[in-house]
């Protein structure tokens, strides 16, 4: 299926992913977000199968094709389905929601006829880039793709290492939008507070993450002592769940802090803002793990709590920093050092218009220089579609 604009030939594209939901996360989100604002004549995805997805598939207004596979690997049976896909609906292009590994397929697609081919890149290819064998492999992506994007310069110096010195001149930045209408200041907090039972003037520290070690709730847990001793009632709510779930709950009880610490446990994507609005801070101390093979590669999670109006404490790890501006929409801090965690968030529960102040600032930052609108148009212009 080719639509024709005036005399140029505007074809489809096939966004070959892994990370799409049902699943969530920060990268299907992300590959989610970028299909949904492009026109829905131009999008076919070809993705996994997951329990619910038939549903979920029925609300989108551009087709997904299911592999019958819970996972996508670039195996020659995979190779040979997805190029059946590009030609049955008509695609001449080609993105894939992560570089690695599905990106190994691209000489294939390219055989069956894709003209251009894009992949993004995100945390885990900065693990590829380090390991051996890996390393090779995405080097062989590099070459065989027209475009990798990258997230920010942490990201892009370690992935360029990989590639050669050509393929890594060819990278460019793209990176998350976020919708300031639907993470803004007064998207229903209250609402959250009530129903979990908060009274409205108490201080509230959200934490929005999936509970694993990387992402540093159990600084969060261990500064909450130190922090208390400032703000008697200050309450520390964490979202989401996780393999570290049980762990943190007894490092709770260990702290002796079950009364200043709330589980809200897993929320869907879509109920999230109200989460947001419900702090008076965000804190996340990320931090990097296995010597350095698993960072932060970006967090889309503080631009999201930056728009809702939120003072942010993001842990120093990886590209995390470049979501924040250090003493401005937020802090930078040592993911590893409770104390210092905890004086940061003192200091904005304290000092209630310094904190109000850095929120405003993070809010007007995050709508300059993070929105879809120029993200989804950078994405365009590399997959070849006329600009405007």
């Amino acid at each position: 299926m080719i639509a024709r604009l005036g005399s140029v030939v505007v074809g489809r594209t096939l966004v070959v992913t892994n990370d799409f939901p049902t699943r969530q996360g920060g990268i299907e989100a992300f590959v989610l977000a970028l299909c949904e604002r492009m026109p829905a004549s131009e999008v076919v995805v070809y993705t996994a199968s997951m329990p619910g997805d038939r549903a979920f598939d029925a609300t989108l207004p551009f087709p997904v094709v299911r592999d019958p596979a819970g996972t996508l690997l670039p195996t020659p049976m995979v190779a040979r389905r997805t190029s059946e896909v590009l030609r049955s609906e008509g695609c001449d292009r080609v993105l894939f929601g992560a570089a690695a590994p599905l990106g190994l397929l691209a000489d294939s697609l390219r055989r069956s006829g894709a003209e251009r081919i894009v992949a993004l890149t995100h945390g885990h290819e900065t693990w590829w880039a380090r390991v051996p064998g890996a390393r090779r492999a995405l080097r062989r992506i590099g070459r065989a793709t027209d475009t990798l994007t990258y997230l920010g310069e942490y990201t892009r110096s370690i992935i360029a290492r990989a590639l050669a010195p050509e393929d890594a001149a060819r990278m460019v930045r793209l990176t998350p939008g976020v919708d300031v209408n639907t993470f803004r200041p007064g998207s229903g907090g209250e609402i959250v507070r009530k129903r979990l039972g908060i009274a409205p003037e108490r201080p509230v520290v959200v934490c929005v993450a999936r509970l694993t070690e990387r992402k540093g709730q159990d600084v969060l847990i261990r500064s909450w002592p130190h922090v208390v001793r400032q703000v008697p009632d200050a309450l520390l709510l964490i979202v989401g769940d996780g393999p570290h779930r049980s762990a943190l709950e007894r490092l709770v009880d260990a702290e002796g802090m079950r009364s200043h610490v709330m589980f809200a446990g897993a929320v869907p994507w879509s109920e999230i803002p109200p989460y947001f609005d419900a702090g008076d801070v965000f804190a996340m101390p990320c931090r990097t793990r296995l010597g350095g093979l698993e960072p932060e590669a970006l967090g889309i999670v503080f631009l999201e709590a930056q728009a809702s109006g939120l003072p942010v404490v993001v842990g120093d790890s990886g590209g995390a920093p470049d979501a924040v501006q250090h003493g401005k929409t937020g802090y930078v801090v040592d993911p590893y050092n409770p104390v210092a965690v905890a004086a940061k968030i003192t200091r904005l529960l304290t000092d209630r218009e310094h904190a109000r102040a850095m929120g405003a600032a993070g809010r007007a930052w995050v709508r300059e220089c993070w929105t879809w609108d120029s993200s989804v148009a950078r994405l365009r212009e590399l997959l070849g579609y006329p600009t405007s």
